[in-house]
């Protein structure tokens, strides 16, 4: 374990300098997020280089000011269809989707990007250290309406290309009939190393399934924990 864990060690340094001689605007990048990189290209450094300048060079363009602000996703935060409270049994925080509250007519693709962004760096920033997060999306009461493929597929390709490793679980609830349509269109576009962390909760085992991985005092209330949903507005990330 030392063995990997300092062969691990050396391609993060490898790879920070790399970047500083390519990219010197990545002087500021945490090693956390190296580590992350890194990992999701199985420790090629030369994959995982290519892979973080992309990224460094996508936020210059989506997050100039390096965070999003609130007035830049108004219409999607006054939704409330995304909660963050509690953790799971490794200390992971935990994200509630109401995606019933997601209509396509009513979404601006850029917008939608931007709140996803800020959901992942919200989750980021409470994560006290830990690097991943767990997520239930809910489909209750989802129709032609809610099943927004576009906005889907890139929402996936924000968690995947530009925050990889931070994903835990992903447990997908209430899942009507009309979910297997869009899964079946867009599990081509999902990676591996994520389809292995979604799981499908079947409505008869749905507290027993959820509580084997987060304690009843830290699930939401709505699947019968003890915890009421916070809107992700008026969650607060701890001061520096």
């Amino acid at each position: 374990m030392a063995g990997s864990q300092n062969d691990e060690a050396q391609k993060v340094g490898l790879l920070r300098l790399r970047l500083q001689e390519s990219y010197p605007q990545s002087m500021e990048i945490d090693e956390g997020t190296i580590t992350r990189f890194l990992r999701a290209r199985s420790h090629n450094v030369d994959k995982a280089f290519k892979f973080l300048l992309q990224h460094l060079k996508w936020a210059e363009t989506y997050k100039p000011l390096g965070y999003i602000q609130e007035s830049e996703i108004a219409n999607e935060l006054k939704k409330d269809k995304a909660f963050v409270q509690g953790v799971d049994k490794s200390g992971r925080k935990i994200m509630v989707l109401l995606g019933a509250r997601h209509l396509t007519s009513e979404r601006d693709l850029g917008e939608f990007e931007r709140f996803g962004i800020f959901l992942l760096d919200k989750l980021s920033s409470l994560s006290g250290g830990l690097d991943k997060f767990v997520g239930v999306v809910d489909m209750k009461g989802i129709g032609y309406r809610n099943m927004d493929i576009k906005g889907f597929l890139s929402g996936l390709e924000i968690l995947q290309d530009h925050y990889p490793e931070r994903l835990g679980k992903l447990f997908f609830v209430h899942c009507p009939s009309l979910f297997g349509v869009l899964w079946r269109i867009c599990y081509p576009f999902i990676d591996p190393n994520v389809r292995e962390k979604l799981v499908i909760v079947d409505d008869g085992q749905l507290k027993e399934t959820l509580l084997k991985d987060i304690d009843i005092t830290q699930l939401p209330d709505v699947y019968g924990g003890m915890l009421p949903m916070v809107p992700v507005r008026d969650v607060k990330a701890p001061a520096i």
